[in-house]
């Protein structure tokens, strides 16, 4: 671990809200190194790209841009059950617990839970793209001036210290928007023991999206306004950016498909005529039509993610959903 670290700027409060609370910002360790991940999995027979790598500064910016979309209801969705259901998170979380959010993101679900329980210590928020989340951290913290804000810079699919302050507190871990959909079966089963382990859990509240019509999961990874292409594609972006790549964004196009038998989305890029890359010196080729899988968003019934849960060794303890059954919030202990 690195050591802590004062962010350099102050907060500036809304009206009503003192100036110059300063928070600060822990930073931890990112997880595999960006060059070795893209081309570990550029090299395989199957190329793939980790879906964390999607979330630098530009993709955690889009994909706000798609919690936004009429098609895309996960996010709407989960922050209208939040919004009615999280007054019921009292009776499971201990006076003075922190809440841990997990891919923190943009924040904007957590104001409902840190509505809903005043009586929590310190917020936690755990995001791998530095700036997105000192950005939301400092806004929380302007907001909710009595509230520790204690943001860290670290890949929470890895192991990671908890900031010294919040060590021994009782904790809640947030995981909103899905994101366990991202992992494959046994790997969501694996993060969510070793998540367990953590000193002094009590609660985990996590969001997952449920099985339905086909056509309703296509629309929400494949805007018509093209939003989801430019976030998948900002991926090969990031690539000519830093590792001074020479992908010719133009020649991929953006792939969303329903996997039937593994239940979930899945999203691609698709190589548009044989090529050659160049990526941190090494030369990886593509034949026309070859795809990068970057993302996979598996949908859950009820029934098949609390038998997961139980895997994992956590107990359901109460289960929201929408009137449609398309998003599902578990509060598991």
């Amino acid at each position: 671990m690195l050591g802590l670290r004062l962010a350099d700027d102050t907060v500036g409060g809304g009206s009503g809200h003192p100036r110059g609370k300063k928070i600060s910002t822990q930073t931890g360790d990112v997880g595999e190194d960006f060059a070795a991940s893209i081309l570990s999995g550029l090299t395989t027979p199957r190329k793939t790209i980790e879906a964390k790598w999607l979330y630098d500064a530009e993709g955690s910016a889009l994909f706000d841009q798609i919690t936004e979309l009429e098609e895309y209801y996960p996010t709407r969705t989960e922050t209208a059950i939040l919004s009615n259901e999280a007054h019921r998170l009292a009776a499971h979380v201990p006076e003075g617990a922190a809440l841990v959010e997990l891919g923190s993101g943009s924040s904007v679900k957590t104001r409902l839970l840190l509505d809903a329980l005043p009586s929590l210590g310190a917020y936690v928020p755990v995001d791998i793209s530095v700036t997105h989340l000192e950005a939301a951290a400092e806004r929380l913290a302007a907001d909710y001036v009595s509230l520790d804000v204690h943001p860290v810079v670290a890949d929470f699919t890895s192991a990671f210290a908890m900031p010294q302050a919040v060590e021994s507190a009782p904790k809640v871990l947030f995981f909103p928007g899905s994101t366990i959909g991202n992992f494959e079966i046994d790997e969501a089963a694996e993060l969510m023991a070793r998540l367990r382990k953590i000193e002094d859990v009590d609660t985990f509240v996590i969001g997952f999206d449920l099985v339905k019509e086909r056509k309703t999961l296509l629309r929400a990874y494949d805007d018509s306004d093209g939003v989801t292409a430019r976030f998948n594609l900002n991926l090969l972006s990031r690539i000519n950016r830093e590792l001074e790549a020479d992908f010719d964004v133009s020649a991929f196009t953006h792939q969303a498909c329903w996997n039937e038998d593994r239940s979930r989305i899945e999203m691609h890029l698709v190589s548009s005529s044989d090529q050659s890359v160049t990526i941190a010196g090494e030369t990886v080729r593509f034949s026309e039509g070859e795809t990068i899988h970057t993302e996979n968003s598996h949908k859950y019934t009820p029934e098949r993610f609390e038998d997961i849960a139980n895997e994992a060794g956590w107990s359901l303890a109460e289960l929201w959903m929408d009137e449609n059954n398309h998003f599902a919030v578990a509060v598991l202990t």
